[in-house]
């Protein structure tokens, strides 16, 4: 009986097939099994560290999902989350591999940043006008990638990179320099008056970020769902040859959904600025770009998904915040159980595209 099943086995093979089609169940599941998995991990690991299950739960569900201040933490979380996902959606789309959203949310903080220091304009007009020129310097962040890509086909990737350190080290300069507090002498920029702060909603600690978000959710979902310009630039993503051949400006959809990631990840600059840091900080946009980037690949650069997404990460931050303030775990064990679950989910995607198949292939 062994013989024979070792025989079996031997003329098996391992084959990888691309799925056809998924249904959204099944894509549902494929997703939350991965998750799972990483959890199932992190516990492994937690538990290796003395912390009983009971305690996990507590702050992996309880706290982060069914306590009034855990939900706010990670709405607060998710806000500047939705909009560098969002914005990374949009470049996406079209094949425009926009790896500069930190660069661009530096620009952006210093275009709040001018308004806020120079005292530009009157007091109820100080916000409004924060938030259009850290858009503008998003957009002007990502303009010179743009015209790269459609001009001169320049990898955008290397372009939009290379420009993170030169709004990281500008940020410094100023920093270090003339824009340096006056008051403390410390590399932070000074604290924006309360006629330049996003005021709280009055629930916990939710700022009012969470109406920029929600602004930007809405039109980037009417561009991608329901405008032309939606239409015409999902087909620049999947065939920009054809695109060209059947007379869309492709061109100019790259260009302007450059020029719009960029503008968000400014408006995200903006909303850290402005309501968490009330300051320019050369620390406060460490690691959005790669959280954009998860978010719009786990959301397949749609809207709807990418705020499920985003609030998911929030609130997978904030859980880790609060097991090291609890359990005094180190920064860099909750940066590996975090990145252990991005990871998983991540990696599902492989899963979504392919599926694995037993094969026979001859013998007796």
């Amino acid at each position: 009986m062994r013989a024979i099943s070792f025989e079996f086995l031997r003329h098996r093979r391992l084959a990888i097939e691309v799925r056809q089609q998924i249904s959204l169940t099944h894509h549902f599941l494929i997703i939350l099994g991965a998750v799972l998995f990483g959890l199932a991990i992190c516990i492994i690991i937690l538990l290796g560290r003395s912390i009983e299950i009971s305690s996990i739960y507590e702050e992996f569900v309880v706290f982060t999902f069914f306590n009034a201040a855990g939900i706010s933490a990670v709405l607060v979380e998710s806000i500047p989350l939705v909009l560098v996902g969002l914005g990374a959606a949009l470049a996406f789309r079209v094949n425009f591999w926009n790896i500069g959203i930190e660069g661009q949310m530096f620009m952006g903080a210093i275009g709040a940043s001018i308004i806020a220091l120079f005292d530009v304009g009157p007091n109820f007009l100080r916000l409004p006008l924060m938030l259009i020129f850290a858009l503008l310097f998003g957009m002007l962040w990502a303009l010179g990638p743009a015209l790269l890509k459609v001009r001169l086909n320049v990898n955008e990737v290397i372009s939009t990179l290379l420009l993170n350190y030169v709004a990281y080290y500008f940020v410094l300069n100023q920093l270090f320099g003339p824009w340096k507090d006056p008051r403390d002498k410390f590399p932070h920029g000074k604290l924006y008056d309360l006629s330049e702060r996003l005021p709280e909603t009055g629930w916990e600690q939710v700022h009012y970020g969470i109406v920029v978000a929600g602004l930007a959710f809405v039109i980037v979902w009417w561009l991608v769902e329901r405008s032309r310009f939606g239409i015409a630039s999902r087909f620049v993503g999947i065939n920009p040859k054809m695109a060209l051949a059947v007379g869309l400006p492709v061109s100019l959809i790259t260009a302007g959904s450059a020029l719009a990631s960029g503008g968000l990840a400014g408006s995200a600059g903006f909303v850290i600025a402005a309501a968490t840091e009330y300051r320019l900080t050369f620390t406060m946009a460490a690691g959005y770009g790669f959280s954009g980037i998860v978010i719009a690949f786990l959301a397949g650069n749609r809207p709807i998904p990418t705020i499920i997404v985003a609030v998911l990460m929030g609130s997978l931050y904030v859980a880790g915040e609060s097991m090291k303030i609890f359990y005094s775990l180190p920064d860099a064990l909750v940066g590996l159980i975090q990145a252990i679950i991005v990871i998983s989910a991540t990696a599902s995607e492989f899963f979504i595209r392919y599926r694995l198949r037993l094969t026979y292939f001859g013998g007796v």
